[in-house]
């Protein structure tokens, strides 16, 4: 049969129609249809009732230091320069010996409480400090993986080696997005090493749960704009029917390849991006704020400016529908953001890049009641040590025990929850997984996170994989 015959009458009104009635047919479909492993329905009914509709996770590349910042231990300062056994995954990787000692070093800045809760916070952070009523400190992570890319990956897939989808596709996956015009899934500045692209890739989910990059990890700020997303009146016809065109090929092409993945998300790509073009510019479009709220975020003063324009995009995303926000602090160095082994002071500059933008999403989403729907997420890929890394002025990665906080929707604020040891090691105290975190994470969302599921090559995935179990105490 000819191309020309293949080109019926549905296809001929697809390409050729004004592309709108096309568009809404697809957006309808794209809510109903179910997912092939949960039952999910895209963009529907959860599992059960959301404490939150949306997360903004606040990426803290490299591993910044909880026995610093957020986990306070009288022991490090009362015990600093004693020489003490340390044994974990990492000494023995790098000796091969158990019981050697390493020495406790105590931490350069002063911590105070702050709060009718009484949290302790260092002077890195006395911006967020003011903020303490709201966290939801968890103070007995641990994770898998002793090195950046293994944790890193580990924290955004639930996996260290395979190819596993991230955390905000699975959301994607399972919730869709509240706003047709604008992705369901953002990362601002996105760090390209240590899993690089995986960390916000679908992997085997359906391409369109992908998120959508935007800027760089150590761009200025600048580069926040969406460039092209917006035309000017005369150009919308004429791009209009390049773009019914092009699409009426792609959905000819996807009707003889109906289970290619990638060419679905390709077609859908372009619907979008074209439907981004009426509220994208306006959304990415910082300037209309006022000095007030640039100044609450640390825009147009150094050296905050970068970091604050990433959290105010995130807060005009959240205000927007997008479901899953992702703003990440870090470069592209070997050495990532926190990683502080042989320079810990160095973390005081990272602070101060971002208490104060941190300090000012939180207040804004506040006063606005968004944060009663929304859930903050911050943290790293791990924490660090309690010992001076080979006797220097640093600190190692440390996997097994160190502090995340949330605040916002469905979590108790001015709690805190679980231990480390009294030197802030090891998690001793209601120990909370990674996969644990994922879990209480979904199940805010009104995710089950042993239901969202996807086949896979013979197998339901998940998340979570075969472990992870929700944090009620947390939970209001």
């Amino acid at each position: 049969m000819s191309g020309y015959e293949r080109f019926t009458r549905r296809r001929w009104l697809q390409a050729t129609g004004c592309g709108f009635p096309w568009l809404a047919l697809q957006a309808m479909a794209s809510r109903t249809l179910a997912s092939e492993g949960g039952g999910v329905v895209i963009g529907g009914t959860p599992h059960l009732p959301p404490k939150a509709k949306r997360i903004i996770f606040i990426f803290m590349q490299g591993g910044p230091s909880h026995v610093d910042s957020f986990d306070y231990k009288p022991a490090i300062d009362k015990r600093d320069g004693e020489s003490i056994p340390f044994d974990d995954a990492r000494v023995l990787a790098n000796s091969g010996r158990r019981g050697d000692s390493h020495r406790v070093m105590k931490s350069p800045w002063a911590f105070r409480q702050y709060g009718e809760g009484g949290h302790w916070v260092s002077d890195l952070f006395p911006n967020v400090a003011r903020h303490s009523d709201k966290l939801c400190m968890i103070h007995s992570m641990h994770t898998e993986g002793v090195a950046h890319g293994p944790a890193t990956l580990f924290l955004h897939c639930g996996a260290t080696n395979s190819i596993r989808p991230s955390f905000g596709s699975w959301v994607h996956y399972g919730l869709g997005t509240e706003n047709d015009n604008l992705p369901g899934f953002v990362t601002i500045g996105p760090p390209m090493g240590n899993g690089g692209t995986r960390n916000f890739g679908s992997a085997f989910l359906p391409a369109v749960h992908q998120g959508t990059p935007v800027g760089k990890v150590d761009g200025d700020g600048s580069d926040l704009m969406l460039r092209n997303a917006q035309l000017a009146a005369d150009e919308l016809p004429a791009t209009r029917r390049r773009l019914d065109f092009v699409q009426g090929l792609n959905r000819q092409r996807f009707e003889d390849r109906p289970g290619d993945t990638e060419l679905d998300a390709m077609i859908r790509s372009y619907d979008l991006a074209w439907r981004m073009q009426t509220q994208a510019p306006e959304t990415f479009d910082l300037s209309g704020e006022t000095e007030e709220t640039k100044k609450l975020y640390g825009i147009g003063q150094q050296p905050t400016d970068p970091f604050g324009r990433r959290c105010l995009l995130a807060r005009r995303l959240c205000e927007s529908g997008v479901r899953f926000i992702q703003v990440n602090y870090g470069d592209n160095s070997a050495n990532p953001a926190w990683d502080q082994h042989s320079n810990l002071p160095k973390h005081a500059d990272h602070a101060a890049n971002v208490d104060l933008p941190i300090a000012g999403l939180l207040e804004d989403l506040d006063r606005r009641g968004l944060l009663e729907e929304t859930l903050v997420w911050w943290g790293g890929e791990f924490g660090r040590t309690p010992y001076a890394q080979a006797n220097g002025t640093g600190r190692d990665h440390n996997p097994l025990g160190f502090t995340v906080w949330l605040a916002g929707a469905g979590v108790r604020p001015g709690f805190h929850y679980g231990a480390t040891d009294e030197f802030g090691h090891k998690a001793i105290t209601d120990r909370v997984h990674m996969h644990d975190l994922h879990a209480t994470l979904l199940h805010l969302l009104g995710l089950d996170h042993e239901k969202l599921t996807f086949r896979h090559a013979g197998r339901d995935y998940r998340l979570t994989d075969v472990y992870g179990k929700v944090v009620h105490d947390i939970i209001t």
